[in-house]
């Protein structure tokens, strides 16, 4: 049977009105009547209920995020800056996996504003115009984290895709490789759109032609990264570096090309994306783009919380440094 407010009221002997003060912590309560409301509420075992709590105050103190894949390296990382930032400032979080189906995020999103969350953040692949109306009539703040789709009036929060990937395909032009191959994610993704644009503004910089046999769409997984590799290795004219728009990938392109008999980065140079920790477990080990992962997250949970709270936000679309780290996947 559960305990009601009514239920500590009466064995304190106290009004509800005062056994909800104490419990949202107001101070105009006396501190001998305080100590004995809380004392029969660890007696009695009461819990606050918090679905009533939120009515009553027209805030849940609950925020929805919506992530394309919860079992990625990637999306688990900037799901952690999330929840530490939305725990600080005493926010619950309801995470959920949209799976980068369209249809399944503007499910989610309808069902955490039914759930009367405060805001909502969002990451995912390329956001549909529905979703997009959807965001547009949200009675609560949204903001985009790690998607690459600004909207200009919705606030977000990532790096700048294409300009990380021309700066990763520059290293190995630099390196004196013409023309490096590109193992792209789905286009379905926004972000990977950028990081195409990126690797093809840092080839054409220094070829008239690009090679169409040197990219190889693939859809972020260990295993299209090794057929990737065995794709590219089968080639006449075999490319001697490679581009790969994500550290998973990228790690089954360094085994893909280890199992077709080539060394890396003798043979092949290699350079992912994200800098997960995939890119220190894979030997040798990976040269990537240095996403600040977690800093998204973390920058995305603080920018919803002023926006719930009404505070001023002077930038609402936020750009996060990149680097490129080298380690021996390139020479």
């Amino acid at each position: 049977m559960n305990v009601t407010i009514y239920d500590v009221a009466r064995e304190a002997n106290v009004s509800m009105a005062t056994v909800s003060r104490v419990v949202n912590g107001n101070p105009n309560v006396k501190p001998a009547t305080r100590k004995k409301v809380l004392g029969t509420i660890e007696q009695l075992g009461y819990r606050p209920n918090a679905v009533a709590r939120g009515l009553a105050s027209k805030r849940t103190t609950t925020v929805g995020a919506i992530i394309p894949d919860i079992s990625s390296i990637f999306f688990s990382e900037l799901a952690r800056g999330i929840e530490d930032i939305a725990t600080m400032y005493k926010y619950n979080m309801i995470l959920s996996n949209s799976d980068q189906n369209p249809d399944k995020e503007l499910t989610l999103f309808n069902s955490m504003l039914e759930k009367q969350v405060d805001g909502i953040v969002f990451m995912g692949g390329k956001i549909s115009d529905e979703l997009l109306q959807q965001f547009d009539k949200s009675p609560v703040p949204i903001v985009i984290a790690a998607t690459g789709q600004g909207t200009g009036e919705i606030p977000t929060v990532a790096i700048d895709y294409e300009q990380a990937a021309y700066e990763a395909t520059k290293l190995l032009v630099d390196h004196n490789h013409k023309h490096p191959a590109f193992v792209a994610g789905t286009a379905e993704a926004e972000t990977n759109n950028q990081k195409y644009k990126g690797y093809l503004r840092a080839v054409t910089e220094n070829n008239a032609e690009v090679k169409q046999e040197y990219i190889v769409k693939a859809n972020n997984t260990y295993n299209s990264g090794l057929e990737a590799a065995k794709q590219l290795a089968d080639l006449a004219d075999r490319p001697s570096a490679v581009f790969v728009s994500s550290d998973e990938m990228a790690l089954g392109v360094i085994h893909g090309f280890q199992d077709n008999g080539l060394r890396v980065p003798e043979d092949i140079e290699v350079v992912g994306y994200d800098n997960t920790r995939l890119a220190t477990m894979v030997r040798p080990t990976l040269s990537t783009v240095v996403q600040p992962t977690y800093d998204i997250g973390a920058v995305a949970m603080r920018l919803l919380t002023k926006l719930m709270n009404k505070e001023e936000v002077s930038d609402k679309n936020v750009i996060l440094p990149h680097r490129i780290i080298e380690r021996n996947s390139t020479k």
